[in-house]
């Protein structure tokens, strides 16, 4: 994560935030998706990708898809700003982190631990959302 720092995490995160308002980081739309979060086999992760908990077929294909989407976008986001593609998936993480998991929604942190956020217990962010 220490391109985010020497290349001006600030201006990678508003980046990113311009890529999740305006619904390029593919997220949402498929209302199979969001049954398979709300149910919590579906959930952001650290890396900015969507993960999956044991899903069906179907269910998987859909997160895959999601997920070229992804990196298509971080690949062109990481050149246009000299910073890596990790770079990209770890700010849109913090950002996703921050905005889009809701209570009862399982994510996965930056130790591959799937977590649930409930009231009491909201979201652990990785150490390098700041």
């Amino acid at each position: 994560m220490a391109m985010i720092f020497r290349h001006g995490r600030t201006a990678l995160v508003a980046i990113v935030l311009a890529a999740v308002a305006t619904g390029a980081v593919a997220q949402g739309a498929d209302p199979v998706i969001e049954s398979a979060r709300a149910a919590g086999q579906v959930g952001e992760q650290a890396d900015g990708y969507l993960g999956q908990r044991g899903v069906a077929a179907d269910v998987k294909a859909r997160v895959d898809a999601i997920n070229i989407k992804r990196r298509a976008i971080y690949t062109d986001l990481a050149a246009e700003r000299g910073v890596t593609i990790t770079d990209v998936g770890a700010a849109t993480a913090c950002e996703q982190f921050k905005t889009r998991v809701a209570e009862g929604e399982w994510y996965r942190d930056d130790r591959g631990v799937w977590r649930q956020r409930t009231g009491a217990t909201p979201v652990v962010m990785p150490a390098y959302c700041g």
